[in-house]
């Protein structure tokens, strides 16, 4: 497996628990679980690969499909032994969450390098794929969606990108500026959950 295809996986695993944690916590039942797990899951890949004119990962082959299926399998275990009183705030959530949005930041800026995009559309396809899926199934449980309250969620997302474009540009390999992106993304977002980071406001 390529640096791609290593960092989808595990974008798509992490997510899948996201989304179906959340579905669970809003007492969904397990086809409402299944089907925000896919969303959260698939939704910012989808999206990506449109607005760059690629037939979708997740239509083109079973892949996607079985990874995703994967993460919701491991969401219905974790769901079970989670307090779901305290679900949205648990590791169980919150780390999941960090490594999909950091590991689909780094494939979203991969696939903008490919496709031959700007550096300003390489960093946009980083964001976008690492909120989009997420902002899917904000909406389908009727919550204003987490990349518009939480301040330093998206923020993370697109500070990656830009490292990953200046590295690419400075010289630095794909799968290495890629790995870097991702541990940004990650490292940031923890950090920004721990320390209670918020952007300035007007």
């Amino acid at each position: 497996m390529n640096v791609f295809d290593v960092m989808n996986a595990v974008g798509l695993v992490a997510f899948a628990i996201v989304g179906s944690l959340k579905a669970s916590d809003a007492d969904l039942d397990l086809l409402g679980i299944a089907v925000l797990g896919f969303l959260t899951a698939l939704g910012g890949g989808i999206t990506r690969d449109v607005l760059v004119g690629r037939t979708p990962a997740a239509l083109s082959g079973s892949g996607d499909v079985l990874w995703t299926f994967v993460g919701v399998l491991v969401a219905l275990a974790l769901a079970v032994v989670v307090d779901e009183r305290g679900l949205l705030d648990s590791p169980a959530l919150l780390v999941p969450d960090a490594v999909g949005l950091a590991a689909f930041a780094a494939t979203g800026a991969l696939v903008g390098v490919s496709a031959g995009v700007s550096s300003f559309g390489v960093v946009v396809l980083a964001t976008l794929t690492g909120v989009g899926g997420g902002t899917i199934s904000d909406v389908l449980l009727d919550r204003v969606p987490f990349v518009l309250t939480e301040d330093f969620y998206a923020s993370c997302a697109l500070i990656g990108g830009v490292l990953f474009v200046l590295a690419v540009d400075a010289g630095v390999g794909r799968r290495t500026a890629a790995l870097a992106c991702a541990g940004v993304v990650f490292a940031l977002r923890l950090l920004a959950v721990h320390r209670e980071w918020r952007l300035p406001s007007v």
